[in-house]
């Protein structure tokens, strides 16, 4: 993320590399080195590829991610905020501001129930034990499913967080017009905005403890699937 400092980010690479350089096995590295233990080119390449891999990692990620701010924008339009966007600096794009309240709840989410440790301390290590650029590029077809797996996740996570407040919307839209044509007096069309605001927050309030079950269930199946992707490129299950 942009937002984040260059300082602070090589100092977390440097960290994480410190903890897992002495409990890593390197042995898948062997067949990539010269006859005296030189760095071929091919070695070269493959350190080049870790970062590859480490760009798919956070590019699946940042799909889990993506959802809950994808879910705001669902109904942010419904309940009269999307017109409120504003730069949001986790997800860098223009976003409604329900969709930026969500994402920071999932992160304080992620951060609360240790995922951020479950990552790197099982899929990062398990990457170095099982994967690497050539095994990407015999499985170049795997790499495609899995990533196109995780997009129609991304979409159905994030109609299934907002699909409970933006049908109740609908709801509500469809009867505030029936009654204003049945009482064109009473003028509820002008009051809609308020109306809709008020009811989106209360029941954002009523089903929140479902959303944040829900955030974790996500993070954890995300995770599961990222996990089984890793060591399927090493016979694992």
């Amino acid at each position: 993320m942009r937002s984040v400092s260059r300082v602070a980010k090589v100092a977390l690479a440097g960290y994480m590399a410190f903890f897992i350089f002495p409990t890593v096995d390197y042995g898948t590295y062997n067949p990539f080195l010269g006859d005296n233990e030189a760095f071929s080119l091919e070695f070269i390449f493959l350190a080049l590829g870790e970062g590859l891999i480490g760009v798919i990692m956070g590019f699946y990620i940042q799909i889990i991610f993506a959802a809950f701010s994808t879910a705001g924008q669902f109904f942010a339009f419904q309940m009269g905020f999307s017109a409120a966007s504003a730069y949001d600096a986790l997800a860098q794009v223009e976003n409604p501001l329900m969709g930026q309240y969500l994402n920071l709840v999932s992160m304080l989410v992620f951060m609360q129930t240790k995922w951020f440790q479950k990552l790197f301390l099982g899929g990062l290590m398990n990457s170095f034990d099982t994967l690497n650029v050539f095994s990407i590029i015999s499985g170049r077809e795997k790499v495609l499913k899995f990533m196109l797996s995780g997009l129609t996740k991304l979409f159905a996570d994030a109609m299934v967080i907002a699909l409970p407040i933006l049908g109740t919307l609908l709801l509500i839209t469809v009867c505030t017009g029936l009654l204003s044509k049945a009482a064109p007096q009473m003028n509820l069309l002008s009051e809609g905005f308020p109306i809709m605001i008020l009811l989106a927050f209360f029941l954002i309030a009523t089903v929140f403890p479902s959303l944040v079950d829900f955030f974790v269930r996500s993070f954890s199946g995300g995770f599961e699937q990222l996990t089984k992707f890793i060591l399927s490129f090493g016979g694992g299950s």
